[in-house]
């Protein structure tokens, strides 16, 4: 396997009603294609030999032979092909019609799947041609060979292991899909002639969509299409290859000519997310005999693509597409402030207290504040806002963090932070003059300080500004920044609290939109050491410890899918492609060492909410030791 890819494709030939050898040419064109595009793995829709439309000329004897002649020629013609093809013909066994999905591989024959459930109303009458596959005998001879045979078969390579279904299988209540799965399967084949009718379309994606979620498999569907008979329906020759719940490629629908779309499954992604959910193997354990399912040894072209035909996104916390930002950014904001507000309730105490830097954190922080008071009626004045320049403050952060606390109406105070860090200089005996961490948290720990003691005297609770990028980078001061009352970002990575900003920007008046667009644009620090001549922000965390974007990158791949640091670099190439090879191998290894040694910090977070698939609270998602060691995550880091 390629990183744990397998390439697959669906695909529609334009054939004739019961001209079975040209059908064969087609399909054995389309066969070549996907062989040139080093596709793995390749499927037709049902009955494709024949087409599916044939009606009553299946009970003719000579098209049913004549499709099993027709497969011989296919084989022939695609005997030097190591791709493996499946394709959708009727073939006999003890004079019954069985509709049968058969797996071709270099001239041979794998194996064939015979269809479970036959349609038998409306416009569909297969129980008057076909035989369900459910009692079939276990070997069916085709092309002159003993063909294994069943609906429970299971083709295995490596860490691929796929069944087929054949269109209606789907639509019942438990398809064979589903059992397929619990057996282990991670890819499903669907040989499929589903007509068309008027919202028919956006069903069967939906039905296809939670196929592969619940299956946690891949779903590759190819339905029939251009050259079926339009008597009294019509086909639109759908190709459609989803992955656990997402849509990776599909045909434009109504091309009446030939159509092929390919992608690239991650089966170790599919796998992982079965080992992580224990439901699943639960499942497997009640709804399972091991003894009814055959599983197939086979052999599938080894190919390694430098690069993937599936996307890679650089930004995985963040919706990919412009119009899932507006449900995604309202339904975080929703589970952010469901959070804080059922905490104030609890506690009773209707104050908060948070510091506000002028950057992204604490601004995302204090929206959530205004509009969680907001839903529960309570005043804004409520809510105090707290600045505290220090040494590396500049200008343009305080004038941000001033305008922004006058904007949104809550209490605003100003505490000057930098004559208690001098005085604690003098009782600790350090050198001001030496800029080194103890400088830089001295400043940190003293903020931190005011807003729990002005919490205390205003009965009120300290709000969380620290977010999930810098608490897997350790990137927080220990008892400073890392610490609250209420974590409200600590679910939340850096490249999505911007996206989150500049979402609500857009709901707030032109004054309040301007400043917060001038704090997205700002560049991300802690503002702990001098700023430079011009009062600009001279300590950029990003120079300091790496791109955000590839360190949620790197956390997003780490966390959600354990990934080795190999597949997450072969990836990372993928999505940074303008980014040199060696500078993401640089941050890498920084992200490695940082992660692994800053795990006390995550050893006791404050409470904070669950917003998205990765979380590091210690009472939740992550359990790890705080003194493991990243010695085979750093050694395979520097082999790269």
């Amino acid at each position: 396997m390629n990183k744990g890819f397998i390439r697959v494709a669906a695909a529609v030939p334009n054939v004739k009603v019961g001209d079975c050898f040209y059908n064969v040419r087609q399909i054995a064109s389309l066969i070549k294609q996907a062989d040139k595009q080093k596709v793995q793995i390749v499927c037709f829709p049902e009955l494709c030999i024949t087409a599916y439309t044939c009606g009553d000329l299946f009970h003719q004897r000579i098209l049913v032979d004549e499709a099993e002649n027709a497969l011989a020629s296919l084989l022939a013609e695609t005997q030097t092909t190591e791709l493996v093809a499946v394709v959708g013909l009727p073939v006999l066994q003890n004079n019954l019609l069985y509709n049968a999905a058969v797996v071709i591989q270099s001239g041979n024959i794998l194996s064939a799947m015979p269809k479970t459930y036959l349609p038998n109303y409306s416009e569909f009458y297969e129980k008057r041609w076909f035989t369900s596959g459910v009692n079939a005998q276990p070997v069916i001879n085709i092309c002159g060979k003993s063909i294994p045979f069943g609906a429970q078969i299971l083709l295995r390579c490596n860490e691929l292991l796929f069944g087929a279904e054949i269109c209606e299988d789907l639509w019942v209540t438990v398809p064979p899909s589903s059992y397929h799965a619990l057996n282990g399967a991670n890819v499903i084949f669907n040989l499929s002639a589903s007509n068309e009718l008027i919202g028919k379309n956006s069903y069967l994606k939906k039905l296809i969509l939670q196929q592969s979620a619940r299956c946690i498999a891949a779903y590759v569907y190819s339905s029939a299409g251009a050259g079926e008979s339009t008597q009294d329906i019509v086909f639109a020759g759908n190709a459609l290859i989803a992955e656990n719940g997402e849509m990776l490629a599909e045909s434009k629908r109504f091309v009446f000519d030939e159509q092929i779309v390919t992608a690239d499954i991650d089966l170790q992604k599919l796998n992982i997310d079965r080992l992580k959910h224990g439901s699943f193997a639960d499942n497997a354990t009640n709804l399972t005999d091991k003894n009814t399912v055959r599983i197939i040894d086979i052999d599938i072209p080894k190919y390694q693509h430098k690069t993937l035909i599936r996307k890679i996104y650089p930004l995985p916390f963040v919706p990919s597409r412009n119009e899932d930002r507006d449900e995604r950014c309202e339904e975080i904001f929703s589970i952010q402030i469901g959070g804080l507000a059922k905490r104030i309730i609890h506690t009773n105490l209707q104050r908060l207290i948070l510091g506000i830097s002028g950057g992204l954190d604490s601004t995302l922080a204090l929206l959530v504040c205004i509009k969680t008071f907001d839903k529960l009626g309570i005043s804004r004045r409520q809510i105090t806002g707290i600045t505290m320049p220090g040494f590396g403050t500049t200008d343009r952060t305080h004038t941000n963090a001033v305008n922004l606390m006058k904007s949104l109406g809550i209490t605003m105070r100003e505490i000057d932070i930098t004559k208690a860090c001098e005085q604690h200089f003098k009782d600790i005996n350090h050198n001001p003059e030496n800029h080194d961490t103890t400088y830089e948290n001295v400043q940190a720990r003293e903020r931190m300080q005011i807003l729990m003691d002005v919490a205390n005297q205003e009965n009120g609770l300290v709000a969380g500004t620290s977010d999930l990028s810098e608490l897997a980078l350790g990137w927080a001061t220990y008892n400073g920044d890392h610490m609250s009352m209420y974590g409200i970002n600590s679910s939340i990575p850096k490249t999505l609290v911007r996206h989150l900003v500049a979402w609500a920007a857009e709901q707030m008046d032109e004054k309040t939109r301007s400043i917060l667009t001038d704090i997205i644009q700002t560049p991300v620090s802690p503002e702990l050491l001098p700023a430079g001549e011009k009062g600009n922000i001279l300590q950029k965390t990003e120079d300091i410890i790496g791109s955000y974007e590839l360190h949620d990158f790197f956390l997003y791949y780490t966390l959600r899918y354990g990934f080795r640091p190999s597949k997450i670099f072969f990836l990372a190439q993928q999505a940074f492609e303008n980014m040199p090879a060696v500078e993401i191998k640089k941050w890498m290894k920084v992200f490695y060492q940082r992660f692994f040694a800053q795990q006390f910090k995550r050893s006791c977070l404050p409470d904070g909410p669950k917003v998205g698939s990765v979380n590091l609270s210690p009472r939740g998602d992550w359990r790890m030791p705080s003194d493991a060691s990243a010695a085979l995550w750093l050694k395979e880091t520097d082999e790269l």
